[in-house]
Order: C-alpha cells, then structure tokens, then sequence
C-alpha cells in the first residue's frame, strides 16, 4: 500500500461519490438533525482544507480541517472506505491533519462525532491520540446523538 495525502480536488465526480458516501454513512448512524457532516458546498467554504487520502490511483479516505478562530481548529469530513478500514489509514489522516493543525499554531483542535456504536472506532482513534471529551464548542448544542472531544496542541 503507497498511501499519499494530497489537498482534495472537490471539483470531480470521484471526490463527491466519497462524501456521498460519507454522507449516507453519517445519516444512517444518526437523525438528520444530528448529523454534522459537512455537505460540498460546507467543504467550499474558504475556512475549510480539506485532503483526499489515495492508495496508488485509488480515492479511499479523506479528511479536512476548519478554522474556527486563529486559536482552534476543528476536525471534520474524516471518512476511509469501509474496504481499506483497519489498516491504520484513519490515524494516517488524522496525524496530517493535527500536524497542520500544529503548523497553523492552533492551540486547540475539536471535533465533534456521534454517540453510537457505530462511532466507537473513532472515538477510540481520537482519544488514542489524546483528544478528550468536552463541552459543545463552537455552534454545537447539547445534543444525546453527539459527543465533543477536545485536544490542547
């Protein structure tokens, strides 16, 4: 496997059908007014880089970073192919993104995930990497279909 993460090119057919995807996923986990996903047009947005993960020639994951002040970044749209899960690509995903997190001298970096056991193995990938279950943070409310995890950089 030659694993390369690379800035997303949101613009071809390939990239959408994964958040697609991504988004069937979410909202079969969760009721839709609890998904936090973020459709196309939300991974436009100028706050917002996103990176596809590709195995050769191959899209199998992806992930992005939201500027939420100068200080705090949030994670979001991280999603591997339900094929390639297990093979440590999340972490490899969630490594670049917390880097670049690093590199914009963030000094907190958030995400919000869901609170079933279909979301088990991300929670379990983030508090590997340190993050801690937190208050609701930016726009977030209270919500029994979200947990909220935080990491001081």
């Amino acid at each position: 496997m030659s694993i390369e993460i690379l800035s997303a090119n949101l613009d071809t057919p390939e990239f959408a059908a994964l958040i697609d995807t991504h988004a069937d996923l979410m909202l079969s986990l969760s009721p839709p007014g609890s998904c936090h996903f973020l459709p196309m047009e939300g991974l436009r947005d100028p706050a917002v880089t996103v990176w596809e993960m590709r195995d050769g020639d191959e899209l199998v994951g992806c992930g992005g970073l939201k500027e939420l002040s100068s200080t705090h970044g949030e994670i979001k749209s991280m999603h591997t192919l339900s094929a390639k899960r297990g093979a440590g690509l999340g972490r490899k995903m969630l490594d670049h993104v917390m880097n670049e997190a690093r590199s914009r001298r963030y000094q907190r970096l958030s995400l919000e995930t869901g609170s079933v056991d279909g979301f088990l193995p991300s929670r379990r990938l983030y508090q590997s990497c340190g993050f801690e279950i937190c208050p609701p943070f930016g726009d977030y409310v209270e919500d029994p279909h979200s947990v909220f995890m935080t990491l001081a950089l």
